[in-house]
């Protein structure tokens, strides 16, 4: 009785990766079996078999189906002006996410002289039963591949991920010396949940732990529910990446952008393996707090309070996006309202349009309602920083 009630108590700490909390009709819970996309003659075929993929396996959420699909499309950003491009970078999303993951960040690099690339992880985009067949050795070939494409067409690589994709990619790095450098946001290096690793054991015995409720809630970018397998997915791919990072370092410029109020990761962990396993004299961390002022060699302290925003502190995802996204920003069109908190009535008082703080999952104060802060105020200032690490030139 005593390992099941700690089985449960570790998926549903790691169920947060991505804020499960709603399921639609049985038709999202059950798998299409769609085959992985893994071969392709180039970029834009790769984005016809993932578009045809999308059209014949996707659950759509409204009558939107354009803008649902371009959400989930694989997207290539070039250079303005800029005939040869000698630089290329590509983008991997986290458990649940999509290529949306990428739209402000895409736009930032490219502005900066960088072909820039988002990929579609198999079991993503269709419908959260297709995570039951996904596997992180398929997202691993998915990625090998499309550098192998890119290496092709410019003449340094590099590579940026968020969560889950920030695994993917630092473990392809330390294995490919070609790789020019990383950028990682919220990179899901280990979990803030001791008992993790007991994902993939669940997953044999049980495809749901948390299948939620119909609520109506909708977001055409990301999964808002996950199978178990998805969960052992993930585990995986943080597994194999620790264990990398012990015995080796990484020597390639690196930033990394993590939240101190993260719910879902060890960010103590993650500042400790910045320091012990990448050594390059331009790395950075931009590094959120509301307590932690004294910046550190090589790292940079963002307050995450920002009550000018009505912000208490950042979230995991919120990194991301710029105010401007008009999905995420400040005027977005998307308000995520199930966050982890306490009060009964908090979550339809946030549904009704009345004014919410933001934060990360599961933050509380007296007499407010938090919303998931779903943008980064601090954008900008990022962006300046990726910059000074990856050392770009007019």
């Amino acid at each position: 009785m005593f390992r099941k009630a700690q089985l449960l108590i570790a998926i549903i700490g790691i169920t947060m990766l991505v804020a499960c909390q709603t399921t639609k009709e049985h038709d999202m819970l059950t798998t299409t079996n769609a085959t992985p996309i893994l071969e392709f003659e180039s970029f834009s075929h790769y984005q016809r078999l993932t578009q045809d993929l999308l059209v014949n396996h996707r659950y759509f959420l409204s009558n939107q189906t354009d803008d649902e699909l371009a959400a989930n499309m694989p997207f290539e950003v070039k250079p303005r002006k800029q005939l040869n491009v000698s630089k290329g970078i590509i983008l991997v999303h986290g458990l649940g996410d999509s290529p949306f993951s990428f739209v402000d960040l895409a736009s930032s690099l490219a502005n900066e002289g960088f072909l820039v690339r988002t990929i579609l992880l198999s079991g993503h985009g269709t419908k959260p039963g297709d995570m039951l067949d996904a596997s992180y050795k398929d997202w691993q070939l998915l990625l090998e591949r499309h550098v192998r494409l890119l290496k092709t067409e410019v003449d340094d690589v590099y590579l940026g991920g968020f969560s889950t994709g920030g695994n993917l990619v630092t473990s392809y790095a330390l294995r490919d010396d070609d790789i020019q450098g990383l950028v990682l946001i919220s990179p899901g290096f280990k979990s803030d949940t001791a008992l993790a690793s007991l994902a993939p054991i669940a997953a044999w015995f049980k495809d749901w732990l948390y299948k939620g409720q119909p609520q109506g809630y909708k977001n055409s970018a990301r999964y808002m529910t996950m199978p178990t397998n998805g969960l052992a997915q993930y585990y995986h791919t943080s597994d194999i990446v620790m264990d990398q990072l012990e015995d080796a370092v990484y020597k390639k410029p690196t930033f990394i952008a993590i939240s101190e109020d993260d719910s879902v990761l060890d960010t103590n962990a993650i500042k400790s393996v910045f320091n012990h396993s990448f050594n390059n004299k331009n790395n950075r961390l931009l590094y959120f707090s509301n307590h932690q002022t004294v910046e550190e060699e090589g790292v940079s302290v963002i307050n995450s309070y920002r009550p000018e925003f009505r912000i208490s502190n950042m979230s995991h995802m919120g990194l991301l996006f710029s105010p401007d996204n008009p999905h995420y920003g400040v005027d977005g069109s998307q308000r995520v309202c199930n966050n982890g908190q306490a009060q009964q009535d908090a979550r339809a008082r946030c549904e009704n349009g009345s004014e919410v703080w933001y934060s990360a999952w599961g933050h509380q104060e007296p007499n407010k309602v938090h919303a998931r802060l779903t943008f980064n105020p601090s954008y900008n200032r990022m962006i300046d920083e990726i910059k000074s690490v990856l050392v770009v030139t007019e």
